[in-house]
């Protein structure tokens, strides 16, 4: 007869498994990776149709696929599912990657503009999106990096 490892026993005793395994994070909430690949194109849909979004897309290449790929990846670890992003680009350090660009309050709101609208066709959710748009909103505004 095999005896039970009593560490392991032990471990298991100490830390019952009474969670739920799969975890209620944003990202499961708002419907998995193919729920924010369809944020992410709504939101370059918008950016790239929405006059009032100009000035940040003509901070873009012509074509957005490769925006599109980088910021789906930065969103999936950002709404707690998988780190694609840090697996192969490293850490974000967004504000760093975006020096090269202007970014003032005008041009958070266009992208915050952008955002509410995507995630307003993703998701019936309201308390989803109000909470997803504070924590977006946030982010937004760290990544000024001129005078308005």
């Amino acid at each position: 007869m095999n005896q039970p490892n009593t560490e392991s026993h032990r471990h298991t005793k100490e830390a019952p498994q009474e969670a739920d395994p799969v975890q209620a994070t944003p990202y499961t909430l708002l419907g998995g990776g193919p729920a924010v690949r369809q944020l992410v194109k709504q939101f370059y849909n918008y950016m790239d149709s929405l006059p009032e979004a100009q000035g940040i897309r003509r901070m873009h290449a012509a074509d957005l696929s490769g925006a599109e790929e980088k910021l789906f990846m930065y969103l999936s670890g950002w709404l707690g599912g998988p780190q694609l992003f840090i697996e192969k680009y490293g850490h974000p350090m967004l504000r760093a990657r975006h020096l090269n660009f202007a970014i003032g309050t005008d041009e958070a709101s266009q992208w915050l503009t952008c955002m509410r609208k995507a995630l307003a066709d993703v998701t019936p959710d309201e308390h989803l999106r109000s909470q997803l748009m504070l924590a977006l909103t946030d982010l937004a505004l760290h990544m000024r990096n001129k005078a308005d």
